[in-house]
């Protein structure tokens, strides 16, 4: 990353943490500065989670890991990552009016994971995200195998939980991103 962009999204990072305090109460940014300092992977993913409308933030810490966590706190599901389907097994397996991709191998390529139910939970608890888009999240072995995955999203001032088949894609649902740090 050059040095140009490398700093301009530190300064977006710190701007954006500077205005959600309630997202990482205990966390200096001078701390996730210098994790990131050290971690060149950890900035290009977070510029990519940026160039696709995920406007990622410190939502905590992972103490049993020692690590930072950054999440797209995009209000709505980011932009760039949206009518996908689930996985790339789900998109090989249709035959006609494939989507561009998957959310899971996006997410790879991003370097960045899908968020679980528990994480998507505890996201919503930090603001309210996906009012008018959802969010494909990673989805226990046994449902994939039946061939569903689970998607959140917030209507009616509740967190929801659904499932749907892995090879549909819409256009208001993509997915959010976690990067440990």
């Amino acid at each position: 990353m050059k040095a140009a962009d490398k700093h301009t999204l530190l300064q977006t990072l710190a701007e954006r943490f500077q205005r959600h305090p309630e997202r990482h109460a205990g966390i200096e940014w001078a701390d996730v500065a210098a994790r990131l300092d050290a971690r060149p992977a950890a900035l290009r993913a977070l510029q990519a989670m940026e160039d696709s409308g995920g406007e990622p933030d410190v939502i905590g810490r992972d103490e049993a890991k020692g690590q930072l966590l950054f999440c797209d706190c995009a209000a709505e599901t980011p932009s760039g990552r949206r009518s996908l389907c689930f996985d790339d097994a789900a998109l090989h397996a249709r035959k006609e009016n494939k989507p561009a991709g998957s959310a899971m191998g996006m997410a790879a390529t991003l370097g960045i994971e899908l968020l679980d139910e528990a994480q998507y939970r505890a996201l919503q608890a930090l603001g309210e995200f996906d009012l008018k888009t959802s969010s494909w999240l990673a989805t226990p072995h046994e449902v994939r195998a039946l061939g569903g995955a689970l998607f959140g999203d917030r209507r009616y001032g509740r967190v929801f939980t659904y499932h749907n088949g892995v090879q549909s894609y819409y256009a208001a649902r993509g997915f959010r991103g976690l990067l440990r740090v």
